[in-house]
């Protein structure tokens, strides 16, 4: 038998006929051939028939009853769900090393979902892992995947499925092995011979000179030296053109603080990064894409760790702009680090637009789940445009309330602000308090609001509770391809 497979996405009303590109294999005439009843399989059922053709396998995988029907969105999901499902049957075949995909229906959202559904994260060294730091050679994947006929799409959707599955893999990857040190290291490797980017790694002591002191309290508690990486891509014709900023928080391992959280299932919060780790992740890919834009990304990096010298609830830290902070909870450290560095990538790089990312808030688990990533913005465009994008790519966001009515619940304290307004609206109170540092987001003075933001809260979609069709179990990556999709759609228009 070959080591070579086939993935035939196949729609039983449709013409019956070879797929192009294999050896005169017609997916439906093999399903006719299983037992199969009455009824049209659902998308992402599976048959895979042995040394058919000749020495080969193939695996079939339906893409749904009525298919030929399918428009748009709704159809690009369905080619994930039956090009996922494929890989992950094919992926159980220790023999099976090579597949070739059919991704006529659409190539893009086939190659998302192949490499999307070949992931799988472990540090087990039987059999050896190409995750393991310790590896001297490389390991290689379980599957080599192509198209049956390669497209400038299948290559794009590859590109968007890697950035992703990277950022899986810093959320996934334990929090000793994943400092603020080597977080910052991992960047510099990764985007290593991409033309357009330039990457700086600031330390405390330049966040020190810059009154960053609400990030900086964060890192009292800690050993690990916190870090600030900042990746400028400009991939614009007119490299001074205004750039595009984002965002993201990069808590290496969140313990609480002095505010201690449970220890049940705290492990998880080695990928309270996670909004740093998709930011990076959507930066590689467009840059990897040479998308024309210019952008600044900033992500600060610390742990949240009690000790002697950790920051207190109760105390007051003056903030980069200037304003007071009472913390009134060490666990709500995300938006402190926040607050400074959204303050300083609006000040200081003066983008028409910035989003910020953060596994933020457990009320954003408790209001969305993990199926929907929650946006506050004060830009109805923006938000318009990061819906769009994420419906294209089905990694979805759904807008929340930012209305000042909540204001009083973080503004009742000894300071101009604090870091918890109580559980009521606690996703909403904490887009608040962003927002108060958002430079520019709202009109002043006569003046028209001069930044676009939006920010994330990823806390519900970090991680998969139930694999899905090209998702396994696990930390997930998101919102990368929703963010890749938005900003080339702002490119292109």
């Amino acid at each position: 038998m070959s080591s070579s497979a086939y993935l035939l996405p196949f729609d039983l009303s449709a013409e019956q006929k070879p797929v192009q590109g294999t050896k005169d294999v017609v997916a439906q005439a093999l399903w006719s051939s299983t037992p199969s009843g009455d009824k049209p399989p659902k998308v992402g059922t599976t048959r895979t028939f042995f040394n058919h053709p000749n020495g080969m396998t193939t695996t079939i995988s339906s893409l749904g009853d009525k298919f030929q029907d399918k428009k748009g969105n709704e159809r690009r999901e369905l080619v994930r769900k039956a090009v996922g499902s494929g890989i992950k049957d094919l992926k159980a075949y220790d023999g099976v090393k090579e597949v070739a995909v059919d991704a006529s229906a659409d190539p893009h959202a086939a190659a998302v979902a192949a490499h999307l559904a070949l992931y799988k994260f472990s540090l087990k060294t039987t059999p050896p892992d190409r995750f393991n730091p310790n590896n001297k050679e490389a390991v290689p994947e379980k599957l080599s995947i192509k198209p049956l006929e390669q497209s400038k799409e299948w290559e794009t959707g590859r590109v968007y499925a890697e950035a992703q599955n990277w950022a899986r893999t810093l959320m996934e990857l334990p929090a000793n092995m994943v400092t603020p040190t080597n977080f910052a290291e991992r960047v510099k490797k990764q985007f290593e011979g991409i033309p357009n980017v330039e990457i700086f790694v600031r330390d405390e002591a330049w966040a020190e000179e810059k009154n960053m002191n609400t990030f900086l309290s964060v890192t009292h508690g800690t050993s690990e030296p916190a870090k600030l990486v900042e990746i400028h891509y400009k991939g614009a014709a007119n490299k001074s053109d205004q750039p595009l900023a984002l965002v993201g928080k990069g808590i290496t391992f969140d313990s609480g603080g002095i505010s201690l959280k449970p220890g049940a299932n705290m492990k998880l919060m080695r990928a309270d990064m996670g909004g740093a780790a998709t930011v990076v992740s959507a930066a590689w890919a467009l840059a990897k894409l040479q998308v024309p834009v210019n952008m600044i990304t900033v992500t600060p990096l610390t742990e949240n760790m009690p000790g002697p010298s950790a920051t207190k609830p109760g105390d007051i830290i003056y903030a980069m702009n200037g304003k007071s902070v009472e913390v009134d909870n060490t666990d709500a450290e995300g938006r402190l680090i926040l607050a400074d560095a959204v303050y300083y990538a609006a000040t200081e790089y003066k983008p028409h637009t910035l989003i910020d990312v953060a596994t933020l808030t457990g009320a954003m688990v408790v209001g969305l789940g993990e199926h929907f990533s929650g946006v506050f913005s004060t830009s109805t465009e923006l938000w318009e445009k990061l819906q769009a994008a994420g419906e294209v790519e089905y990694d979805r966001f759904w807008r929340m309330p930012l209305d000042d009515d909540y204001l009083p619940q973080i503004h009742s304290s000894n300071a101009d602000l604090q870091n918890t307004g109580g559980a009521p609206g606690g996703s909403i109170t904490a887009a608040l308090f962003i927002k108060a540092f958002a430079e520019g987001c709202e009109p002043k003075d006569d003046k028209p609001a001069t930044l676009n933001w939006a920010h994330i809260d990823i806390a519900g979609t970090m991680d998969a509770t139930r694999p899905g069709p090209y998702q396994e179990k696990g930390l997930t990556g998101r919102p990368v391809r929703g963010l890749v999709a938005y900003v080339r759609g702002l490119a292109n228009n």
